[in-house]
Formats: C-alpha cells, sequence, structure tokens
C-alpha cells in the first residue's frame, strides 16, 4: 500500500511539473521520473523474486503496467516514455549491462570452449534466425525483408543468466550440461551482436539508398569481426598498462572511473564504425580480467565487479521499466499482434531446441541444453529497442505493434524456462 501511494502521489505531481514555467530546474522532472521509475523497478522485482522469478522479468512488468495506465483513464506517467533525458540514462544503462555481462566472461574462456559449445552457439544463432524470417514473412507480408530478417536477428538472443541461476540454484552448475551452456552462452552473444551490427548497418544503408549489395553486406561483416578480433586483441595487451597507470593514482574510485571510462571509449569507438555502441560495451567487459587489477584489490580495494554492481542496479532497471513502458497492450486487441507474439515463442523455443542436437559429447543431456538456451531476457529486449530505433523509408523497423508481440515473447520465454529445467533436471536425476 505504502508503495501504491507514493506512485500514486508521484504521478500526480507529475503533470504540473512537466507542464512547469521555463524557469524551472530541468532537473527536477528527471527526478521524479526516476523516483518513479525505481520504486516501481524495486517492487516489481521483489515481487517476482517472491514468486520465484528473475527480478529482470518483475521489473519489465512494473513498466508495462505504469505505461497503460491510460486504459483506466489516467495518463499523468505518459511523459516519462519519451522523455530525453530518461532515455539517455536507460541507453547508458544497456552499456553497463553489457559491460556487466562482459566481466563475468574472459577471452580465455571463449578460446577454451569445447567443440559442442561452439557448434551449440553457431546452431543457437542460425535455427532462430531462420525460424523467425520466415514467421515474420508469413504473418507480415507487407513489410519488408529488412523486417523480417531483424526479426529473426532478435530471436538469436540468449539470456544464459537465467539458466545459469536455475542450475545454481539445482547444484548443477558444474555439471557437463552447464559447462556446454555457459561456455555456448558467451560465444551466442558475441555471434548475436555481430548479427544485430549487419542487421543494423544493412537497415541504414538501405534507408539511405534503397538497395543493399552483397559487396556492403560483406563489408559491414568484415567492419564487425575487424572491430571485435581488434578491440580484443588490442585490449588484451593495452588494458593492463592502462590499470597499472591508474594505479599510480590515489584517489578514491579510480578503478570504477577507469573501467569505465575503458566500456565508455570502446561504445564510442563501435559507433564511430557504424556499430551499435553495446558492441563495444560488450568487447570492454570480455577484455578485461582480474589479472589487470589485481593491484587495486590487494590495496584492499573492491574488485570492478563488484563496483559495477551499484550502477547497474541504478541504470540497468531504467532499461527495463522504460521498456516496459513503451509495451501497448491495447495493440493486443489486434489478432494480428496476439498471432505473431505466439509464432515468435514457439520459433523462439523451437530453435533454441536445435542447439541440443549439436552437442557432440558423451553424456551430455541434449534436451537440458536445449532448454538452458530458451531465455531471451533482457538481450532481447535489448536487440528489439535497437530495431525501434532504427527507421527504413520513415518507418520504425519494430513497429509498436511487433515490439509489443517481442515483449510477450521475452516474457513467455523467461518465465518457461526455470520449470522445464527442473522438472528435466529432475527426472535426469
Amino acid at each position: 500500500m505504502t508503495v501504491g501511494r507514493t506512485i500514486f502521489l508521484a504521478a500526480l505531481l507529475a503533470g504540473p511539473v512537466a507542464a512547469s514555467s521555463g524557469h524551472a530546474d530541468p532537473v527536477a522532472p528527471v527526478a521524479l521520473a526516476l523516483a518513479v521509475v525505481l520504486i516501481a523497478a524495486k517492487a516489481g522485482g521483489e515481487f517476482a523474486t517472491r514468486l520465484g522469478q528473475p527480478a529482470v522479468l518483475g521489473e519489465l512488468l512494473a513498466g508495462v503496467a505504469l505505461g497503460n495506465l491510460t486504459l483506466v483513464g489516467f495518463n499523468g506517467l505518459d511523459w516519462i516514455k519519451h522523455d530525453v533525458a530518461v532515455e539517455m540514462l536507460a541507453g547508458l544503462g544497456v552499456l553497463v549491462l553489457l559491460f556487466e555481462v562482459g566481466l563475468e566472461s574472459t577471452v580465455g574462456q571463449m578460446l577454451q570452449v569445447g567443440l559442442s559449445a561452439l557448434l551449440v552457439a553457431v546452431t543457437g544463432v542460425v535455427a532462430p534466425f531462420a525460424l523467425g524470417w520466415l514467421v515474420g514473412a508469413w504473418l507480415l507480408p507487407a513489410e519488408s525483408a529488412y523486417v523480417h530478417a531483424f526479426l529473426g536477428a532478435i530471436l538469436c538472443a540468449t539470456s544464459v543468466g537465467i539458466t545459469a541461476r536455475v542450475l545454481q540454484d539445482l547444484g548443477r552448475s558444474k555439471s557437463p550440461e552447464a559447462r556446454v551452456i555457459l561456455g555456448a552462452a558467451v560465444m551466442d552473444d558475441v555471434l548475436g551482436l555481430i548479427v544485430l551490427a549487419v542487421m543494423g548497418g544493412v537497415i541504414a544503408a538501405a534507408d539511405r539508398g534503397g538497395a543493399v549489395s552483397y559487396r556492403e553486406i560483406g563489408g559491414i561483416i568484415a567492419k564487425s569481426v575487424v572491430f571485435l578480433v581488434g578491440a580484443l586483441f588490442l585490449g588484451v595487451r593495452l588494458s593492463p598498462r592502462l590499470f597499472s597507470l591508474a594505479f599510480r593514482l590515489r584517489g578514491r574510485g579510480v578503478l570504477l572511473a577507469a573501467g569505465l571510462s575503458f566500456c565508455f571509449l570502446l561504445s564510442w569507438l563501435a559507433a564511430r564504425m557504424g556499430l551499435a555502441p553495446i558492441v563495444g560495451a560488450f568487447a570492454a567487459g570480455l577484455i578485461l580480467e582480474d589479472l589487470h587489477y589485481r593491484d587495486f584489490v590487494e590495496r584492499g580495494e573492491h574488485g570492478l565487479e563488484e563496483l559495477i554492481h551499484p550502477i547497474a542496479g541504478f541504470l540497468v532497471p531504467v532499461f527495463f521499466v522504460l521498456m516496459g513502458m513503451r509495451t501497448e497492450l491495447g495493440a493486443f486487441t489486434n489478432p494480428g499482434v496476439l498471432g505473431l507474439a505466439g509464432a515468435l515463442t514457439i520459433a523462439a523455443i523451437i530453435g533454441k531446441q536445435a542447439c541440443g542436437l549439436a552437442v557432440v559429447g558423451r553424456g551430455i543431456d541434449r534436451l537440458t541444453v536445449g532448454l538452458g538456451m530458451i531465455p531471451r531476457g533482457e538481450v532481447g529486449l535489448i536487440f528489439a529497442s535497437v530495431g525501434a530505433s532504427l527507421t527504413l523509408a520513415g518507418r520504425a523497423v519494430v513497429s509498436p505493434e511487433i515490439y509489443s508481440a517481442v515483449v510477450v515473447m521475452v516474457i513467455a520465454t523467461t518465465l518457461a524456462t526455470p520449470p522445464a529445467l527442473r522438472w528435466r533436471i529432475g527426472r535426469k536425476g
């Protein structure tokens, strides 16, 4: 009741603050928006956690609830959806999220993944991409092939954090299936980001001048690979020197500042090369290892992952709540949107089940691997938000109707994975 009253009071104040005269402090409406968003995010996250679901799902659903209050005749929070400052903070939240995901893996781990993990990752990108394209061509015949292909790109994503948590809770995080899933997830993220970079470049080129040649597509792929390989190769060699220089500074927060600066610099470089900034943020996280900032830890400071958590705890929920607020429940009065959501969900599940067929090791349960690769979670939303920002002939590639269908797919795959994994591992045990 206290949370509800707080949000309601904030909503009553939103209109006057947002519509106030020009001499008002521009920070005030942003502060109000953040108060509403963070309260909703934490309340939704707590509710989801108590139901045994990941907190990110609760944050997303809290955003959906806030963004659709117009259905009950209240529109006092609609201005938050389009506030430039809130959108900027959400964009920074995405960069921090991908940086944090990258920090959980290393280049060495990528190089050490076995043949099964590599084949699972490749299959987990190719099969969903093809199925997503077919669903788009079947249910959205009036849309261009670029829209169909981008739907396939969205289905490539995998949010392995949810699977990792379930495996940990069941005491199976060291099992052969877990090693294959987690190893494949790292490769899946890299391949998925390359697909996203290629699709973004192709659509941007098509928006500027019409048809795109195979030569241009090859150039975009080469640019993506060169950036990732070059960033990883040079970063692994240069980042130890960067942190060695930073270690000489005795001020507070030096390690955090150096890490975030490295993340934002690579994000900017990726954007300069025509790629999504999240590609650079993820690469920065992959490059940085505990060894690079060991001196800081030995000096008694926290590691970079621990320092990033509070920043992520502030910015990342802003992204998820904002994405939820932009989901239009009214779109589901259109049977076509419901049909698209159902078809995308089925394609998402079948596409990742194909991963299990790629396992070549003995004694590894293929169905467990396939189930573990199903959830799209935050990664699927990131891909969808990128598509919503791309335009083709003056129209968003991911329209509000398509976006709403994608959100349903994300929620469904996220909800289905934990019980499915528990069931399979229980039977296998």
